[in-house]
Parts: C-alpha cells; structure tokens; sequence
C-alpha cells in the first residue's frame, strides 16, 4: 500500500484520537425511555442497520482521525468535510501528520469520495496543483479503508452490515447527544457480501487485500439509530511487520447541506505519480 507507506516513513509520533467520548452514562430525564428502548434493542441488528439508517437520514458532517502503529512509530491522519449518504459522495480535508522537524511538508489534501472512486487533490509528487489524481478504490488492496487516510464514511457503515457479534455497553454523551455505545466484531468479507451496490466493490478488494477479515468496532447510535461515532481496528502486513490500524468516524449535524462535484476528465492528471 504505497500511500500508507509514505505516511508510515513520515514517522510523526501523534497524540491518541480528536474524537473522544465525554461524560458517562447515567443521565436522567425524558430520553430516558427512548435510550432504554434502544439498549433493550437487539445490539447485531442496530448495527448491521446502521447504513441503511444513514441513507435514511441523507447527509452529515463528518471528521476523521486514522491512527497507524508500527515499529515504535505512530501516525494520525486527521479529516473533515461532509457526506451524502443518498449519494455515497463526500469531500474531505486531509491533513497529514506534523513531522519531527514541526512541519507536515505539504499542505492539506483535498479528497472526493465516489462510488468506486477517490479523488485527491495536492496529492502525490509531480502532479499539478490544478490536476486531481483518480484512483479505482477496487483497485486497491484496502478497498479504500486505510489508503485514503480516512475510511469512506459510507464504507465504515456499510462495514457494520458484516457483524457477527455486537454487546451493548452502556449509553454515553457524545457531543451533547447521548448514544448508546455498542462493541463487536465485524467480518469484511461477509460485509461485501451484504453492501449496497456502490460499496460491495471496494469492500470485496479489502476482503482479499487483508490478512484478516475480523474487524474489532466501537459504534455509538443515537436515539434514532444513526450512527454518529464508529471506530475500526484494523491490521496488516507491510513489508514484513505488522501495522496496526485504528480509523474513526464522527457524525453530525445531519441534514447539513453537501455539495460534491467531481473534476472533469480533463482535471484529472494522467501521468505517473509518485506518493
């Protein structure tokens, strides 16, 4: 995985993820009903509807943080933008890690996410500031989870719909919201096989890219069952060690006007890139 690699060499050392979970379960009150009912709720059938909920409910904010671990070094990947859900399409800014010497060495990334593509702008060595670099995410070892810096909100839902297991922890505060936190094991493999169209081909590259198909999440649902927090434990091979992969997504402010529009052909660099 070229992209990870270049992250990897990079060797920032990075704090512990932006999105935590604050305050603790316990709070009293009239939603008090509404969060009982979920916790009495079947926790792998929460889950697993956890994409189609999102498509339900169109578009939302979104931030991202991809922390990766590996011989001493770690990284984070910080993201943010919008997505629609409806649409499958978002638009995120990527910013790699600050390095030992207190300077990432380049500027923010731009990325469009699309059904079957990823577009990066200020992405890759000798591409033009105007040109966009496409890549085909099933075309990619990862399908997309780890390579882009920030796992495709769509996927790291549609990735829900693999869980063979799923306990209910316990209800927590998450940006003023209480949600009902929920932790399992998920299977990519099986995901494809149950993802929407626009996922399943992305999703089946990672279920044959990765050494592993069990996933280990962390998914927090709000009262209506969308999901506003998710994280994903991943692990790979990269020459020879093991990387260890922790990716998280934040939901919120749904409904909040996205607009995605893909570069023209001509936008697009056709030449060599070098990561």
């Amino acid at each position: 995985m070229v992209v990870q690699q270049h992250w990897l060499r990079r060797g920032a050392c990075a704090a512990a993820a932006v999105m935590g979970v604050s305050g603790t379960a316990g709070c009293s009150g009239g939603g008090d009903a509404v969060a009982d009912a979920r916790a009495g709720a079947d926790p792998l059938l929460s889950v697993r509807k956890a994409a189609d909920v999102l498509a339900e409910a169109g578009t939302a904010k979104a931030r991202t943080a991809m922390e990766t671990a590996a011989g001493g070094t770690r990284v984070t990947i910080r993201g943010e933008g919008g997505y629609d859900f409806r649409r499958a399409m978002g638009r995120l800014r990527v910013v790699l890690p600050i390095d030992p010497a207190g300077s990432s060495g380049q500027q923010p990334i731009t990325e469009l996410l699309a059904p079957g593509a990823l577009y990066m702008k200020d992405r890759g060595a000798g591409v033009p500031p105007d040109k966009w670099v496409r890549v085909d995410t099933a075309a990619l070892t990862d399908g997309n989870l780890v390579t882009g810096g920030a796992t495709d909100p769509a996927a790291a839902a549609e990735l829900l719909r693999g869980a063979r297991s799923a306990t209910f922890v316990g209800h927590v505060e998450l940006a003023g919201v209480r949600v009902a936190h929920y932790r399992g094991v998920t299977d990519i493999a099986h995901a494809a096989r149950a993802a929407s169209a626009h996922a399943r081909g992305a999703l089946t590259a990672a279920a044959k890219g990765f050494d592993e198909d069990a996933v280990s999440f962390d998914a927090y649902l709000d009262s209506e069952g969308r999901l506003r927090k998710v994280r994903h434990q991943f692990s790979f091979a990269n020459q020879g060690r093991t990387v260890a992969v922790a990716s998280t997504t934040l939901l919120y402010e749904f409904g909040a006007p996205v607009v995605v529009r893909l570069p023209d052909r001509r936008d697009i660099y056709a030449g060599r890139v070098r990561m």
